[in-house]
């Protein structure tokens, strides 16, 4: 006997996706900090013994987030990410075919505020990615610092991060099977600074390193551009000289992570909070650019390499712009 179940009510569902967003927000904002906290008071209490374990653990595992981390698919499946996919919503488009039989690098552009499109499409199955990409394997860099905070580290290994280093990046591209692929956020914290609407600025002029570590490993680069991640949050004008920027930079430098001051909605109202806004996130991914190997290019080759890809990003973001919107005299801009 087939037991079928009710649909959900539209308002139901928006409390659910709502529910879902604040829960992915509190986790990279707040559950750093709760986890550092139960990890230190439970050395003050019967439990120690737990803290303790831990600890042993945590040291031997330490070069895990360097390794590849440690994905559990049971989380990567789960159904709050698919009630986040679709409170936005969020989709996932591909122009090409990837080999499994290859290694890819993909640069992901813009970084947003919180870099929703990102989390979504390569640390979930929320939106296809193993059916749009079978045989790859996702990988997405993140902070090395957050690796550092007991058992939140487990938990962002759980999706697919992995810290931001080279030898964590080499680990993966290196390995001679094929069948992963690596996202870079290349712009990084500094690029969410300049994360608003209808903002195509990205940091990406001098950032080469990225160029330099596909030709070491011969692996092709991948252009992918979200339209919408700047549009789900505002933020406070910051602009280069004032002295918010300033403090925003100081800040960076000490603590390695941005701090934009950013506003959208709220949850049972929608002129303040911070909770984004309900707009579109499309995450295209172009086609891989092939990429020589040689363990120690040129700078010349590694320039040549880099405005290729600064080509063939520009050209995915004029070929679909139209698709979400993007007015038709708006184009990127590199800094």
């Amino acid at each position: 006997m087939k037991v079928e179940f009710a649909p959900l009510s539209v308002p139901l569902q928006r409390r659910l996706q709502t529910a879902a967003v604040v829960q992915w927000i509190f986790s990279f904002l707040s559950l750093a900090q709760c986890c550092t906290a139960a990890f230190i008071a439970l050395f003050f209490t019967r439990f120690w013994l737990v803290s303790a374990l831990y600890a042993a653990w945590w040291f031997i595992d330490r070069e895990k987030p360097r390794k590849g981390g440690r994905r559990i698919h049971v989380l990567r499946n789960c159904v709050v990410w698919r009630y986040m996919r679709d409170y936005f919503p969020i989709t996932l488009m591909k122009t090409a075919e990837l080999d499994p039989r290859q290694n890819y690098l993909v640069g992901f552009h813009p970084h947003g505020v919180l870099a929703a499109g990102a989390f979504l499409n390569f640390c979930t199955e929320a939106t296809g990615f193993s059916m749009l990409f079978p045989g790859i394997t996702p990988h997405l860099m993140m902070l090395s610092l957050w690796f550092r905070v007991p058992f939140f580290r487990d938990y962002v290994m759980s999706g697919g991060l992995i810290s931001s280093d080279k030898e964590s990046a080499s680990y993966v591209l290196r390995k001679p099977e094929g069948g992963n692929l690596l996202a870079i956020i290349v712009g990084g914290a500094q690029e969410a600074l300049d994360a608003r609407p209808g903002s195509f600025t990205l940091l990406l002029k001098n950032r080469k390193g990225f160029v330099r570590l596909a030709i070491q490993h011969g692996t092709p680069l991948v252009p992918a551009f979200s339209f919408g991640e700047n549009d789900v949050f505002d933020q406070v004008k910051n602009p280069k000289g004032s002295w918010l920027r300033r403090i925003q930079h100081w800040l960076q430098q000490i603590m390695g992570i941005s701090l934009p001051l950013f506003h959208a909605r709220g949850i049972f109202q929608y002129s303040f909070g911070l909770v984004p806004y309900r707009r579109p996130i499309c995450t295209v991914l172009g086609k891989p650019i092939p990429v020589q190997k040689k363990h120690r290019p040129s700078e010349e080759e590694v320039d040549q390499v880099h405005q290729k890809y600064l080509n063939e990003l520009s050209e995915l973001f004029e070929k679909h712009k139209a698709k979400y919107n993007v007015p038709e005299d708006s184009h990127l801009e590199f800094i």
